[in-house]
C-alpha cells in the first residue's frame, strides 16, 4: 500500500497513492513537507521591489511594460502537476517542464497523450519562445515508461538548451550504468535518470541512466544538475544506503539507510560514464545527502544538501559527529581538480535548530564563489536581511543563508528572510542565483496571501498556500528585498513559487504552481476555469 508516514520528528516520506482523489487528499502534507529540487538558476533585475508590500512606486521589481505569459501544457488532466520542476537555457528560449504525476503510457518524444493508462509515470514538456511567442517543442517520455515511475521529478537543461536531463525517482529497473535493461522491473523506486539531446527542433534519447549500485529505495534522479556544456551530470540519490564517506568509497555496504549519495557523470562525445560516488564525510543513517544539489557553470563546484543531517554545528566545518539537532540539515561542498573530487566546506546554519531542513535547496553562481541554501522549515519570525534568528516563534516559515568562497574559505554573507514572514511559509523551498551571484529569487508556496501580480498586499492571508516568490538583490556585500511576486490568477493551494528557472540575463522568469487547476491547455488559456485540480501551471514574466 503506498502511504505518507511522519514520524515525531516529522520525517516525511512519500510514495505516490494509488489514485489521483487519495494523492490530492494529502497535498496539505505535501505542501509543507515534500522538499522539491532547485536545480537551476534565477536572476532578478535590480530596477527596484516593493519591500515594504504597500504596492508604492517600487512595487514593480523591473517588472513594468513587461509581458506574462499562462503556460499550460498540450494536455491538463486532473492531477499531472505541470510545473513540479523547471529548468531554463541561458538565453531563455528552451524551457523545461516536469509533470512528475503525468500518467499517459506514451514513451520517447511527442507519444499520443489520451492514453492515461500509466498512473503517475510522468512527462516532461519542451516550450521554445521565438520573440514574443511560445510553443510547445515536444513531449517527452521515457523510454520504458511505468506506473507511478514520477519521470519528471527533477529537470536541468545546458546552457544552450540542447541537453535535457531528467529524473524519475520511482523508476524499478535493477539495471546499473549506462543504457543497462530498462524492462527489468525488480528493483522498486531504485530511480533512473534520461538524457535527451536536440538538434535542430527534434529530441532524441541519448541515454539511459541508473547508479553503479542500484537499489531498491534508493531513489536515483530525486534531483539533477548539469554543468553549462552540458558534459557533466550530477544525480542525487537521497535514499541510497551504503555507509561510505568521502568519494569512492564501498558502495556494497546498505548498512546506514537513507543516508544519500551523489553520483557525477560525464560526457566525451556521447558516451556517458561515471566518473564520481560521493558521499558525505560524516554519513549518517537518515540523513538524505543529495536531497538538492547544485554545480557551478563549468561544473567544478558541486554544493550537495542533507535536509536530514542532525548535528549542531555551527558554520563551516564544524563538529561532524554531534548528532542532538534531529534534521537540522547540512550542505557539503566538493571541487573536482582533473577528475579528482574532494570535500572542500561542510556547511551549518548559523543558528542550526531541529527539523529546519536546512539544504532543502541549494544554488551556486557561475564561478561557484557564492552559495545560496534554503531552510524550509526554519522557524524564525524575523523579517527582512539580518533579523533576529533565536526567535523560533513561527514554525516552518523558511529562510535562506547566503555564503561566499575566498580561495578555498567559506563564510556566511547574509541570513534572509521574507518581508511578510509567517508560519508554515517555508521559504527556501526552492531557491536560485543569477550568474554573477548578485540576485537571488527564494520561492515560498505555503504563503497565504490573496494579492496577485507584483508587490501586492502581504498581510492578507486568505488564500492558504496560494504560494509566492521574493526577489532579492546584492550591492557589495549587502542584500535587500526587489519585489514580492504573485500568480496572475492567485489561489488557495496553487502552490506558486514551488519551482523557478529563470535565463542568464534575468529578462525572463519562470514560476511553477504544480496545484493549479484551471484545465485550459497550450498558451494563454482561460485562467478562471478551475476544473482540473492540481493540473499545474507556469508563469512566464518576460
Amino acid at each position: 500500500m503506498n502511504s505518507i508516514s511522519l514520524s515525531s520528528a516529522f520525517r516525511f516520506e512519500y510514495v505516490p497513492p494509488e489514485s489521483t482523489r487519495t494523492r490530492r487528499a494529502f497535498q496539505v502534507v505535501i505542501a509543507l513537507l515534500a522538499l522539491v529540487p532547485a536545480c537551476g538558476r534565477l536572476h532578478f533585475d535590480p530596477l527596484g521591489g516593493d519591500v515594504a508590500g504597500d504596492g508604492g512606486p517600487e512595487a514593480d521589481g523591473g517588472f513594468v511594460g513587461r509581458s506574462e505569459t499562462y503556460l499550460k501544457p498540450s494536455n491538463a488532466p486532473i492531477g499531472q502537476e505541470f510545473g513540479w520542476s523547471l529548468a531554463m537555457s541561458e538565453d531563455g528560449s528552451t524551457l523545461a517542464v516536469g509533470a512528475w504525476t503525468e500518467s499517459s503510457a506514451a514513451t520517447g518524444i511527442n507519444g499520443n497523450q489520451a492514453d492515461v493508462s500509466e498512473l503517475g509515470s510522468g512527462a516532461v514538456f519542451v516550450f521554445t519562445r521565438v520573440g514574443a511567442t511560445w510553443t510547445q517543442q515536444a513531449y517527452v517520455k521515457a523510454s520504458n515508461t511505468g506506473t507511478y515511475d514520477q519521470f519528471g521529478t527533477s529537470v536541468a537543461l545546458s546552457a544552450d538548451g540542447s541537453t535535457l536531463a531528467v529524473g524519475a525517482f520511482a523508476e524499478a529497473s535493477a539495471a546499473t550504468g549506462i543504457n543497462g535493461n530498462q524492462a527489468d522491473n525488480s528493483a522498486s523506486q531504485s530511480g533512473a535518470v534520461y538524457v535527451f539531446t536536440r538538434a535542430g527542433a527534434t529530441w532524441n534519447q541519448q541515454a539511459y541512466v541508473k547508479a553503479s549500485n542500484t537499489n531498491v529505495s534508493d531513489r536515483f534522479g530525486w534531483c539533477v544538475a548539469l554543468s553549462s556544456d552540458g558534459n557533466t551530470l550530477a544525480v542525487g540519490a537521497s535514499l541510497e544506503a551504503s555507509a561510505a564517506t568521502g568519494v569512492g568509497g564501498n558502495q556494497a555496504d546498505n548498512s546506514a539507510v537513507s543516508a544519500g549519495a551523489v553520483y557525477v557523470l560525464t560526457r566525451a562525445g556521447t558516451a556517458w560514464t561515471q566518473q564520481a560516488y560521493v558521499k558525505a564525510s560524516n554519513t549518517n543513517a537518515n540523513d538524505q545527502f543529495g536531497k538538492n544539489l547544485a554545480l557551478s557553470s563549468d561544473g567544478n563546484t558541486l554544493a550537495v544538501g542533507a535536509t536530514h543531517e542532525s548535528s549542531a554545528a555551527i558554520g563551516v566545518n564544524g563538529n561532524q559527529s554531534d548528532n542532538s539537532l534531529v534534521e537540522s540539515g547540512a550542505v557539503y561542498v566538493f571541487t573536482r581538480a582533473g577528475t579528482t573530487w574532494s570535500q572542500q566546506a561542510y556547511v551549518k546554519a548559523s543558528n542550526p535548530g531541529s527539523i529546519d531542513s536546512f539544504g532543502a535547496s541549494v544554488a551556486v553562481s557561475s564561478d561557484g564563489n557564492t552559495l545560496a541554501i534554503g531552510a524550509a522549515l526554519e522557524s524564525s519570525a524575523a523579517t527582512g536581511i539580518g533579523g533576529n534568528q533565536a526567535d523560533n516563534s513561527a514554525v516552518s516559515a523558511g529562510a535562506v543563508y547566503v555564503l561566499t568562497r575566498a580561495g578555498t574559505t567559506w563564510t556566511q554573507q547574509a541570513y534572509i528572510k521574507a518581508s511578510n514572514t509567517d508560519a508554515s511559509d517555508a521559504l527556501g523551498w526552492n531557491i536560485a542565483i543569477s550568474a554573477d551571484g548578485n540576485s537571488l529569487a527564494a520561492g515560498a508556496p505555503g504563503e497565504a496571501s490573496a494579492t496577485t501580480g507584483i508587490g501586492g498586499d502581504q498581510a492578507d492571508n486568505s488564500k492558504i498556500r496560494s504560494g509566492a516568490a521574493y526577489m532579492f538583490h546584492r550591492a557589495g556585500t549587502s542584500w535587500t528585498q526587489l519585489a514580492y511576486v504573485k500568480a496572475s490568477n492567485t489561489d488557495a493551494s496553487d502552490q506558486f513559487g514551488l519551482a523557478v528557472a529563470l535565463s542568464g540575463d534575468g529578462k525572463t522568469l519562470a514560476a511553477g504552481a504544480d496545484a493549479e487547476a484551471s484545465a485550459a491547455t497550450g498558451i494563454g488559456g482561460d485562467q478562471t476555469d478551475n476544473s482540473a485540480t492540481g493540473a499545474g501551471a507556469v508563469y512566464i514574466i518576460e
